[in-house]
Formats: structure tokens, sequence, C-alpha cells
């Protein structure tokens, strides 16, 4: 073999062993960002959980305004209707999820809202556990979120920095959406109390 040969075959080698650790490492970077993503969806599916559990308590009180406990009870099958595929998450899907998600959670809001005028149901033990696992979920679902975005962030660092761009492009390594906030919620909210 001449020393030309020798030299092609290590430079080979080398390029070789480069693609192969680089590729595995955004392999694995996209891996946990797939979990993260798993992971959002699992506390989503409790709340919905949930929600199903409060809805059955507050259908208990007979006066209760049914306009708004059919908004959560359709806002709710909306958002366990849109899913996405870990692997297909694209902005355009990402931007559908929150539209279902920010539907049940407006119809929710105005659910405890209306709750406020029922002291019966607010006193209920079933409800008030019912709502603490709730907001206690609320925290789990921001964190599982901040968590994905940050396992995205690795992911997609890792395939646009040079020299890793090179062997993505190669393979396939495409962009991540981020989850994002909804629009508008940048602005504060207003506000009111009624003291009559």
């Amino acid at each position: 073999m001449s020393k030309k040969t020798v030299i092609i075959l290590v430079i080979l080698a080398a390029l070789a062993i480069f693609a192969y650790t680089k590729y595995n490492s955004m392999v694995i970077l996209r891996e946990d960002a797939k979990t993260s993503w798993s992971n959002v969806e699992s506390e989503y599916q409790r709340r919905n959980d949930l929600i199903g559990n409060l809805v059955k308590t507050v259908k208990g009180a007979a006066d209760f305004e049914r306009k708004t406990l059919t908004d959560v009870i359709e806002a709710r099958a909306k958002a366990t209707q849109t899913q996405i595929n870990a692997d297909n998450l694209t902005p355009e899907n990402m931007a559908k999820f929150q539209e279902a998600q920010a539907g049940l959670s407006s119809a929710l809001s105005r659910l405890l809202v209306t709750v406020e005028r029922y002291p019966d149901l607010k006193a209920n033990q079933n409800f008030l556990k019912l709502q603490d696992e709730l907001a206690s979920t609320e925290n789990s679902v921001r964190t599982s979120r901040n968590r994905f975005n940050a396992a995205v962030n690795n992911y997609n660092k890792a395939t646009k920095t040079f020299p890793n761009n090179l062997v993505a492009g190669v393979f396939g390594f495409d962009e991540m959406a981020r989850f994002k906030a909804d629009s508008g919620s940048e602005k504060a909210p207003d506000v009111e109390f009624d003291f009559q």
C-alpha cells in the first residue's frame, strides 16, 4: 500500500468516525426532545382527565349554567382530538395544538369564574380537591413545556452549528419547533373586581 493510499484511508476513517459520532449525538438530542414532548402531552392528558372529573362534579349543581359547562366539554373534546406526532413537530402543527389547548384553558377559566357564584359547589370537597390538582397540573404543564423547549434548543443548536450542520444536512436532521406562548399573552390582562 502506498503512502498516499494510507493517508486517504486515514482521512476517510477520520471522516467516518466524525460523522458517526455527530450523527449519534444528534439522534440522542432529537430523541430527548421527543421524550420531552411526550412529557408535555402526558401533562395535558392529566389535565384533560382532571377536567372530566371536574365537569362531573360541577354537573351535580342543578342550576349551574349549562352553556359554560358545554363550552368546557366541547373545548376538552377538541383539545384531545388535536394530537401531534413527535416526528412532526412543525411550527404549523404546534400552532394547531396550542390553539386547541388555549381554547380549553379559556373555557376552563370561565368555568372556574362562574363557580364563584355557587357557594355549595365551592365548599364541595371533591371540587376543591380537583381544583387543587388542576392548579398543580397547570404548573406541571408549564414545567414540561419549558423542559421541552430546552431540549429542542439543545437539538437545534447541535444541528445548526458547524461542523454538525454538515452531518445534519446529509442525514436530514431538520429544525424542531419550540412551544410558543399564545398570541396576545405578552400583554397583561385587565383585571376587574365587581364589588356589588
